[in-house]
């Protein structure tokens, strides 16, 4: 059966993959698409190893620990950039990229 812990990041992963989602979305919609494009790419990567992370809770895997890890790695990155942009979609995203990443810590 799955613990406290474990519920905790998954919803937090999850939220995650909501607002990378977002983000991903509203950046192929800003004006300057180019300039966008490391936060599209790390939304991408983000929103997967969320949800791959997630489903290694959901599923008790042996590897939850190491998956969870890399995705705290890579939520951090994805918080990182978006913190760059002053758009409102990125600022929701590096918030929630941030909260899953202090989730995943604390099962890693």
């Amino acid at each position: 059966m799955l613990n406290q812990q474990y519920n905790e990041c998954i919803r937090a992963c999850l939220e995650c993959v909501e607002a990378c989602n977002a983000c991903y979305n509203a950046c192929l919609k800003e004006e300057d698409v180019t300039m966008m494009s490391n936060c599209i790419r790390l939304d991408r990567e983000c929103a997967d190893i969320c949800n791959f992370a997630a489903k290694a809770m959901q599923s008790n895997s042996p590897f939850a620990e190491q998956i969870c890890k890399l995705c705290a790695e890579i939520c951090e990155a994805c918080g990182k950039e978006c913190e760059k942009h002053e758009h409102d979609h990125c600022k929701k995203c590096a918030e929630s990229c941030f909260r899953c990443a202090d989730a995943c810590r604390k099962i890693a």
